[in-house]
């Protein structure tokens, strides 16, 4: 054989060698790829899906699924009796829409909060626990682990140590006068309403629609969209409303904003009205509240929760936070609100414990605000972003006014001090 044929045929062999083997790197590539989208497409509801190689049962009570829940931690009951001495009296804290609330210190030393309640394990309920625990954010309480035994279901919280917003507005443990200045209750407000997502920078289709249909304050929006966004960890509401698919938080009230030791706003109770619809199989009407001052007029008539019906929630939220008052005991506010008029006077209204930490124009553009999320027509409400922008516009609007003009305290106070610091 000549030494050209020779090379020939080895360079042949080389050439089918090479095809073989990229042939077979293409196939493990597309593979992979097919498997990789198959368990992101079954994320959030295969009940043995298995981290850091859990191995624990997920159901106790009889019907055994093996897994650890992504985010979730699975509990017995004999942790959960241990942390909360056998659901002694002394470590209920409240009763909520899940059923009774204890507080509770985990083997680990972690301190916790713990919704019991009675009912039969599912393997739904181990498939809510696991969408509800993936949905972390700085201002969401974070479900954080779960329990089902002996005909009880239960989840575990984070624990949050200075309560809710209406205790400090209302209840036992509300400020005296001089405490909650406006500029530290715009800073709540922002707090609750502000959410991680591109529509910060650029308006989505929603948006873009809104502006067309109601005009008031389309070129407002259209400009705040031109701003830079801080640069923070932004927050709840709108962080829902961001999810594909979007979440609607469902039972949004001011009972349900808690304070953290450093008194940053985290939403409680996210996703939890829908999870039990699920698991139960009921309607969201059917576990409404008809005479809650909270509920959008519209969800109430057709049991339908929509965004719009958060935003209508948040606004009587904003309303008490406003007023001082207890939105239950004196519903005329929320008509007060509905009827608000530029040319309306607004010092009786507003808590008298805020003292004059205000300017007029600053009360008024937040009134307005109010006005729009509390229209008893959906479609006539802001967006949730919308209403955040808005909110840190009239804040650091406030801010930089008060302390030029000697109106209230000349300094920004942020953190623990916001419920401590007197003028």
């Amino acid at each position: 054989m000549s030494t050209s044929l020779a090379a020939a045929l080895g360079g042949a062999a080389g050439g089918v060698a090479l095809v073989g083997i990229a042939a077979i790197l293409i196939w493990y590539c597309l593979f992979r790829r097919r498997n990789s989208s198959r368990t992101s497409e079954s994320n959030s509801s295969e009940p043995s899906l298995q981290v850091e190689g859990g191995s624990e049962l997920a159901l106790r009570g009889g019907v055994s699924y093996p897994l650890e829940l992504q985010g979730a931690r699975c509990l017995t009951l004999q942790e959960l009796n241990a942390a909360t001495k056998n659901f002694s009296s002394i470590n209920l804290i409240g009763f909520g829409m899940f059923g009774e609330v204890y507080k509770g210190l985990l083997q680990d030393g972690m301190i916790v909060a713990i919704k019991r309640r009675s009912s039969i394990p599912s393997q739904q309920f181990i498939q809510e626990v696991h969408h509800l625990s993936s949905i972390r954010h700085r201002n969401l309480v974070s479900l954080l682990g779960y329990c089902q035994e002996n005909d009880l279901q239960m989840l575990v919280y984070e624990y949050i140590p200075n309560g809710s917003v209406s205790a400090h507005l209302y209840g036992a443990s509300q400020v005296s006068s001089g405490k909650l200045e406006f500029k530290h209750r715009l800073s709540i407000a922002h707090g609750t309403a502000k959410g991680d997502h591109l529509q910060k920078h650029r308006p989505s289709m929603v948006i873009l629609k809104f502006q067309i249909g109601v005009s008031p304050f389309a070129a407002r929006f259209a400009s705040l969209l031109q701003q830079k966004a801080p640069n923070i960890l932004l927050k709840s509401l709108s962080h829902l409303h961001s999810l594909n698919p979007p979440m609607v938080h469902m039972n949004f009230k001011t009972a349900n904003v808690l304070v953290d030791e450093d008194f940053i706003p985290k939403v409680a109770d996210a996703g939890l009205r829908s999870l039990l619809d699920r698991v139960d199989g009921a309607g969201p009407s059917s576990r409404t509240a008809t005479d809650d001052p909270f509920l959008d007029p519209e969800a109430k008539d057709s049991g339908i929760f929509s965004k719009e019906s958060d935003v209508y929630s948040f606004g009587v939220f904003l309303l008490e936070l406003v007023s001082g008052r207890e939105v239950r005991l004196d519903r005329s506010i929320i008509e007060w609100a509905q009827n608000y008029q530029e040319s309306s006077t607004f010092s009786a209204f507003v808590d008298q414990r805020m003292g004059s930490s205000f300017t007029s124009e600053g009360m008024r553009e937040f009134l307005r605000l109010i006005t729009w999320c509390v229209n008893p027509l959906s479609e006539r409400r802001p967006p949730m972003n919308y209403v955040e922008m808005e909110i840190d516009r009239i804040r650091e609007k406030e801010m930089s006014l008060t302390t030029i003009m000697g109106e209230g305290t000349t300094t920004v106070t942020l953190g623990s001090q916001l419920f401590t610091t007197s003028k």
